[in-house]
């Protein structure tokens, strides 16, 4: 009899821890991955977006992160996003532009000389992205932040030649890199990010590119130890969950989550650029030298931009899209005044 007593209480113990567990689950979960390192700014501040939207949907929305590219690279989140492994994530604009190629139009090399102009230029462009991941069956909740890029090599280049003559590395499945560096006479390495590290470290690549902060995350400013000191371009992203996922949930849910997003990520971008004006300090007190590079070599990179454009449309990018972005960046830069360059 003692025995089964035991039994029995073990037996309603479990049923109690059951259904606590059960309550405890959010009615409705979206698991989200990101190439993003876990403790980094952008996983940090997810978390805080996921915990409001949790509290304030009584428990009933959460958010499972799969950080640090553990489910492979864009495209291969994108892919289990498809099948219901995924129902979302932070992606790069890279990996997520071969789904919505217009979404690629700000990463133009040498389209922006300071933050003013994106902020400006992304506000007017954010109905039409909206629109264009709707037609794909993404939400699009928020744009994220990489930052201004710089090219980043294992040794130092001051010269389109010297360039020319290293061996770059092109995000795969990014057309306007491939495109641009081709323009300038250099044949790019095509890989993945969770590639990058291993092939510098082997010699496989020997120029990257990056923002001065996401150097950092990701290791790469170890074998990367010269930066040419003028932005290459403008890299971001968006955090994107399944349309269909989302429309099941109450409109009360999505607009609990729209709005926990126009708080929180914005916070997000202040912070990622916080982050990469004190990466260059920490990159000079660690040995990365920061290059100078002639004004032959500076005109060239602009010149070979705006032939790259015009290879990309209408195939990688719709004219509507680039006119639209060039129009909104005329008038950013007709107003009075204006912001200052980056340094």
């Amino acid at each position: 009899m003692q025995r089964v007593a035991i039994l029995s209480l073990c037996t309603i113990f479990c049923l109690i821890v059951n259904c606590q567990w059960l309550q405890a689950a959010p009615k409705h979960l979206f698991k989200i991955a990101s190439l993003a390192p876990a403790g980094s700014v952008w996983v940090e501040q997810f978390e805080n977006f996921a915990k409001e939207v949790n509290e304030k949907t009584g428990g009933e929305v959460g958010f499972r992160v799969y950080p640090g590219g553990v489910m492979g690279d864009d495209q291969a989140m994108f892919r289990k996003m498809r099948v219901g492994q995924l129902h979302g994530g932070g992606f790069t604009m890279t990996g997520i532009a071969t789904v919505v190629p217009d979404f690629r139009v700000m990463a133009i090399p040498s389209l922006f000389e300071t933050y003013e102009e994106v902020d400006f230029v992304k506000e007017g462009l954010l109905p039409t992205f909206k629109e264009r991941f709707r037609e794909k069956d993404l939400e699009f909740i928020a744009l994220t932040e990489v930052g201004f890029i710089y090219a980043m090599s294992t040794q130092p280049i001051n010269t389109i030649e010297q360039l020319q003559q290293s061996k770059n590395w092109s995000p795969a499945g990014d057309p306007i890199s491939e495109n641009y560096l081709m323009a300038l006479e250099i044949t790019p390495v095509q890989l993945s990010i969770p590639d990058v590290l291993s092939s510098l470290q082997s010699g496989l690549i020997e120029t990257v590119y990056n923002s001065l902060y996401g150097s950092i995350v990701l290791q790469w400013f170890t074998k990367a130890k010269y930066v040419i000191d003028v932005p290459y371009g403008y890299a971001y992203g968006v955090f994107a969950l399944d349309g269909k996922k989302f429309d099941t949930l109450p409109e009360a849910h999505q607009q609990t989550i729209h709005a926990a997003a126009a708080i929180h990520f914005p916070i997000l971008l202040n912070k990622t650029r916080e982050s990469n004006s004190e990466s260059r300090q920490v990159m000079v007190d660690r040995g990365t030298e920061f290059q100078k590079i002639d004004k032959k070599t500076t005109q060239v990179l602009h010149e070979k931009s705006e032939q790259t454009v015009n290879q990309l449309i209408p195939d990688s990018l719709s004219k509507a899209i680039h006119d639209q972005t060039m129009e909104l960046l005329s008038q950013y830069r007709n107003k009075p005044t204006g912001g200052k360059p980056i340094d």
